[in-house]
């Protein structure tokens, strides 16, 4: 049986997206492939892996990918965690169950 493949997307892949990609990994643990990526990447926000290691989810070895990576690499189940990468999210192929979570930004939050 094949792994259900779910990709968190946000505008950066800062944030948001990359946190939900740890606990989902973490809760799930080999039940799906997990990827996140954003619309415009940037990098991994430094106190994402302060805040992960918290709650012992290590994420200090992700970084900052594009969505156009994953386009043709079968997504079955694709979760925008921004509005705006709700409204950029490109089409996957095939039969993609969207899901969206309009989650805050706690980017510019925080002190770098």
């Amino acid at each position: 049986m094949n792994k259900k493949k779910v990709i968190f997307i946000c505008t950066g892949n800062a944030c948001r997206s990359q946190m939900a990609e740890g606990i989902l990994r973490k809760m799930a643990g080999s039940s799906f492939e997990v990827f996140s990526a954003g619309s415009h990447p940037s990098r991994l926000h430094p106190a994402s892996v302060i805040v992960m290691d918290e709650i012992g989810i290590d994420i200090s070895h992700h970084y900052s990918e594009s969505i156009d990576k994953y386009i043709d690499s079968g997504i079955d189940i694709a979760i925008t965690v921004c509005d705006n990468a709700k409204n950029y999210c490109p089409t996957f192929p095939g039969n993609v169950k969207q899901i969206h979570w309009s989650l805050e930004d706690p980017y510019h939050g925080w002190n770098s």
